[in-house]
């Protein structure tokens, strides 16, 4: 089954790139966030290879599901087809496509495919995390998941240096946010602030470039899913502000509360 999700957001990267290229629109939903023609062509790429699965799907630009078609699902897809429109209306390529495997409001398994990189980053149960470089070039020779596994490295890699690195959002610094990097800045003394756009920053501590991602203000459960699930296979902590409670999948209302994910 990952591995069609892994198809899926490779395949809907492709869509992506082919819109990212052109003199585009700029639609507003209701919600006041950015719609492009590729968040559309993504998400119908991406349902093709899914829908195979036989197990449900609730994507950013799917069908509106109401809480009760999904309360009683224990398994389901998760997807973001375009996460970071604003980065790629500006076109900085810090734009991802994410699908997650949530089960029992866990994410289990996350797929990030990173278009303008071609890099792939995989967080897959029970086999840990890894990041696949050139993806273009080596997808179509492996056998099997493990196989593809083989070509890509384990996650988190050794930190390239020593400094306490701290990662938070090109289009959403808060308040908070900064309150909480003046706390670690006390307390570590030299720090890095590495500012990033969509599910990369949450692939930052996964891969182990950044030691923290506090995330005080708000995303989606499909602005998450994928990254939770990798930075978890990773040895990472993702849990609420409080730094106890987990994060929690197909709530009521699909709006994440303020977390951190910790290395």
């Amino acid at each position: 089954m990952i591995e069609q999700a892994i198809k899926g957001a490779y395949e809907g990267g492709l869509e992506i790139l082919k819109v990212y290229g052109t003199e585009f629109t700029v639609d507003v939903k209701e919600d006041k966030s950015p719609l492009t023609e590729a968040d559309r062509r993504a998400h119908n790429k991406i349902m093709k290879y899914l829908e195979g699965t036989g197990i449900p799907v609730l994507s950013e630009e799917g069908k509106k599901l109401s809480y009760d078609e999904r309360k009683a699902w224990t398994e389901f897809w998760l997807v973001d087809p375009l996460d970071g429109t604003k980065e790629f209306v500006k076109r900085n390529g810090e734009f991802t496509v994410n699908i997650a495997l949530i089960r029992n409001g866990v994410p289990v398994s996350g797929v990030i495919y990173v278009p303008v990189k071609d890099e792939m980053y995989l967080g897959i149960e029970d086999k840990g995390a890894f990041k696949i470089d050139n993806y273009s070039k080596v997808h179509t020779s492996h056998s099997d998941v493990d196989d593809l596994l083989s070509k890509g490295d384990k996650l988190p890699k050794e930190k390239a240096n020593s400094k306490f690195t701290m990662v938070g959002s090109r289009s959403h610094m808060s308040d908070e946010t900064m309150d909480y990097f003046a706390k670690m800045k006390a307390e570590h003394g030299d720090v890095e602030i590495v500012s990033m756009g969509s599910s990369l920053k949450l692939c930052l501590v996964a891969e182990g470039v950044a030691n923290v991602y506090p995330r005080f203000a708000p995303t989606m459960e499909w602005d998450t899913g994928a990254g939770d699930a990798i930075a978890r296979n990773s040895g990472c902590v993702v849990t609420q502000k409080d730094e106890v409670t987990p994060l929690q999948y197909n709530k009521e209302n699909l709006l994440n509360p303020w977390f951190i994910v910790k290395r």
